[in-house]
């Protein structure tokens, strides 16, 4: 189990150092700072002077190997607009993106792992039918869409949640919601799938014929060995989560930690924008790790292999 471990911080890091590198052209050849920091009134040598001050006047190398010696510091730089430390803004904003994604993944988890437990044991019913359509609709269901529609229902017709801001538990349910809908189906039908193919092994069947209690059979013999697909799906979906939490908190006005990348991104803002995106892709990073761990212990025939 240690060499399994092993293995895989080692597959995290080079993932991160990938990570890092991608994120940090990717940002560079996209545009110029120093434009937008600039007034229109500014000579072209002043635009030179700013640039030198900010080392982007560099080759793109030396940038990138300075960027790297801040890592190992973990310092990210100071934010060219706001004018305050690049991780400092990031860690003020990481609970609340935390705090969305978790609630999403519960209501996620809340809605679709009854439901594809009792679409296996009910198959073809129209309950299974009705489970069937939720999972295609979900799945096709833009998630912006689905935020301005609960938006209009609940804080505008029924003014029974707010429509933005984060504060109380009121105001997590809407982007919890709609943050979970965007994963709900996928689980639901892999949940489902794998509830089908236990419930046709033999040892299911014996466990029924020496007359073992229904819901025994099912959650005891069935849905515990169901469980290693599901964790690895909802590990896998867990980013998804976080790249569906940028426009969750666009819609709701969530001060998290996407609003701010997307707001970095857009204008230009280097160290910002690099210090949020890696830690996103940490957090990704660490909870696939955890996962992979997770299936690890569940299934011994993983980490041998």
């Amino acid at each position: 189990m240690l060499n399994y471990i092993l293995k895989r911080l080692a597959e995290a890091v080079v993932v991160c150092i990938g990570i890092s590198v991608i994120t940090f052209l990717l940002l560079h050849v996209a545009g110029d700072p120093v434009a937008l920091l600039l007034s229109l009134e500014a000579k072209a040598e002043d635009a030179v002077l700013l640039r030198q001050s900010l080392g982007l006047d560099q080759p793109l190398y030396v940038q990138y190997w300075i960027f790297v010696k801040g890592l190992m510091r973990l310092d990210f730089g100071q934010s060219l607009f706001i004018r305050e430390p690049a991780l400092d803004l990031v860690l003020e904003r990481f609970p609340a993106t935390l705090e969305l994604t978790m609630a999403g993944m519960l209501v996620a988890v809340l809605i679709s792992i009854p439901l594809g437990v009792v679409a296996a044991v009910r198959r073809y019913s129209l309950l299974d039918n009705l489970c069937t359509v939720f999972a295609v609709s979900g799945q096709a269901m833009p998630v912006f869409w689905l935020g301005l529609m609960l938006i209009i229902f609940f804080a505008v017709q029924v003014r029974l949640l707010p429509a933005s801001g984060r504060g109380t538990l009121l105001h997590l349910i809407m982007p919890a919601i709609t943050l979970g809908a965007s994963l709900a189906p996928i689980t639901m039908r892999m949940t489902r799938s794998k509830m089908l193919d236990i419930l046709s092994q033999e040892y299911v069947r014996t466990a029924r014929a020496k007359g073992l209690h229904e819901k025994t059979v099912l959650f005891r013999h069935a849905f515990l060995n169901a469980c290693i697909p599901i964790v690895t799906i909802l590990g896998v979906q867990f980013g998804r989560l976080l790249g569906g939490a940028i426009v969750t908190e666009t819609v709701f006005a969530w001060p998290g930690l996407g609003s701010l990348a997307v707001s970095a991104i857009r204008n230009f803002d280097y160290p910002l924008a690099q210090a949020a995106i890696l830690m996103m892709a940490l957090i990704v990073v660490l909870v696939n790790l955890f996962v992979d761990i997770v299936v690890g212990y569940l299934d011994p025939r993983i980490r041998f292999d």
